[in-house]
């Protein structure tokens, strides 16, 4: 009983830092004059660069298609971004940031990736690992258990 005790208050306590990491994101965010799901599109398509499509958005950040078009488009108002069909499907859109979404999102993953990266230097890049390890691991158990389906 004490081992599922003890189990009990560390979901609770998982449960606890999975909602804080996803609110200091959103405050981030919100910070510099977007949502959360701006700042995902906005990084994906830096990444990505040129090419990008919807569904690579969509996959990488694990968003609903239908939220990553209306992002997409609220870009596009603001000249971030240029739709234009591809070859292989003309139903698609490949994404291409503009000279001011280029420099827009360079800014915006500039200052978050030192942030982050400040952040994981005061960690240490063994302790930072063994976060990443151990959340990996759960994820991995969890999908075994049947919970979660899909890509990590």
């Amino acid at each position: 009983m004490e081992q599922r005790t003890a189990l009990m208050r560390e979901l609770e306590r998982y449960y606890t830092l999975w909602r804080e990491s996803s609110a200091i994101y959103e405050e981030w965010a919100k910070a510099h004059g977007m949502s959360l799901n701006d700042l995902l599109v906005l990084l994906a398509l830096h990444e990505e660069g040129e090419g990008c499509t919807q569904r690579q958005i969509s996959r990488k950040w694990f968003l609903p298609k239908q939220t990553v078009n209306t992002v997409l488009k609220e870009f596009e108002g603001q000249g971030y971004l240029e739709l234009t069909p591809t070859r292989e499907d003309r139903r698609a859109k490949a994404i291409r940031l503009t000279e001011a979404g280029l420099a827009f999102a360079g800014a915006v993953d500039g200052q978050l990736r030192d942030l982050e990266l400040a952040v994981m230097a005061q960690m240490g890049l063994a302790r930072m690992k063994e976060t990443n390890d151990g959340l990996e691991e759960f994820i991995a158990l969890f999908r075994q258990g049947g919970g979660g389906h899909g890509e990590s």
